[in-house]
């Protein structure tokens, strides 16, 4: 049985992460506190990739270093043992005399995985991990399906009426969900690396695919399919100084921030893709298309999440909404929308070992 404090404190890290939602990718969000006597003397988080990690934050925040000696040291993520673009963790908290370190889970990274806890045992640290494990790991699922499975993790989402319908035959109809529907959208574009589109979603509804009436100091990494390059570039898409990937057959070229990938648009185009934003290390990909692009998806079991507004309108005919038949997890209403959160019991059974899915402040 877990300590009460134990859970309490990595609890309160998960707490410290969250504030960097959206902003430490490819890193993971991870928060640390340190505790002195029964006593939180320092507390803090991984801002953004590059900056320095949450172990060095708090640490470094600690004015009395002699007291570091007398205290236990909490992170919801294994520390790192490797050089990347900040020192090593694990090196620190040695150096630091912290005789006690609390984990809520290992870190899968090649490069860590569980050679940061070993560092600290063979230095005489007391280690404990695996507090609020599941918890742990579905905070930071995208990066352990990253790492896992060698490509971003996959959130679908789409609006459809009661009736079932994503759109209407002739594309007219521009919104289904409420003004407060989409405004949580903004919230999960700054939460994810990229948000892609299909030629049809590109061209009907002319998207921004930005984060828009909310605070946001970046942008994800837009993608669009456009297999013949016949969208113009008066669509706000391409008509804007925003990050965006055309997917192609035809051109390979970078022209501002408009980058054309040629990939090959067969039956792999899916796989290839995915690899190819693996190897940019985009570590979530937000699909925001219509039907057909969706349905891709779901037929080759490429998914994870799936974030679903059906609103109380009627279109009576149209496109039919794609179909997931996975029960939803979670159910909300927002602004008379029926909001469905549902999880691939494939990719995610890790995150997911019970199929329950906390009350996630992050989505909702």
């Amino acid at each position: 049985m877990q300590d009460k404090k134990d859970t309490c404190y990595i609890r309160r890290c998960i707490e410290l992460a969250a504030k960097a939602a959206g902003h430490t990718s490819p890193n993971p969000m991870v928060g640390a506190l340190i505790v002195c006597n029964g006593q939180v003397i320092s507390e803090g988080y991984h801002r953004a990739c590059g900056e320095p990690h949450a172990e060095a934050v708090v640490i470094n925040a600690v004015k009395d270093k002699e007291l570091l000696k007398d205290s236990t040291l909490y992170v919801n993520l294994e520390p790192c043992c490797h050089q990347g673009r900040t020192p090593p963790c694990s090196e620190l908290i040695i150096k630091s005399g912290i005789k006690s370190v609390i984990i809520g889970a290992a870190d899968n990274n090649p490069e860590v995985a569980g050679r940061g806890i070993e560092s600290l045992k063979e230095h005489n640290i007391n280690v404990i991990c695996g507090v609020l494990e599941e918890e742990c790991k579905y905070f930071n699922r995208r990066f352990y399906l990253f790492n896992s499975l060698k490509r971003p993790y996959i959130i679908l989402k789409w609006a459809e009426t009661a009736d079932g319908f994503i759109a209407r035959e002739d594309y007219s109809s521009k919104w289904i969900s409420s003004q407060q529907s989409r405004k949580l959208v903004h919230h999960w574009r700054l939460q994810e690396s990229a948000v892609m589109v299909g030629t049809n979603t590109a061209f009907y509804d002319n998207p921004e695919l930005t984060v828009r009436h909310i605070p946001a100091v970046r942008q994800p990494l837009r993608i669009v399919l456009d297999r013949t390059l016949r969208l113009n570039d008066q669509l706000k898409l391409l008509n804007d100084p925003y990050e965006t990937i055309i997917v192609n057959e035809q051109l390979e070229k970078i022209s501002g921030s408009k980058q054309y990938t040629k990939i090959k648009f067969d039956e792999n185009l899916l796989e290839n893709l995915l690899g190819d934003l693996y190897r940019r290390k985009i570590l979530s990909l937000l699909v925001e298309g219509g039907s057909r692009l969706l349905n891709t998806f779901i037929s080759k079991n490429l998914w994870d999440e799936a974030r679903i507004f059906k609103a109380p309108k009627t279109f009576e005919s149209g496109l039919d909404a794609p179909l997931i038949n996975e029960q939803p997890v979670v159910i909300k209403d927002i602004a008379g929308d029926s909001l469905k959160l549902i999880f691939n019991p494939l990719s995610t059974r890790e995150f997911l070992p019970e199929r329950h899915a906390p009350d996630d402040t992050l989505i909702f």
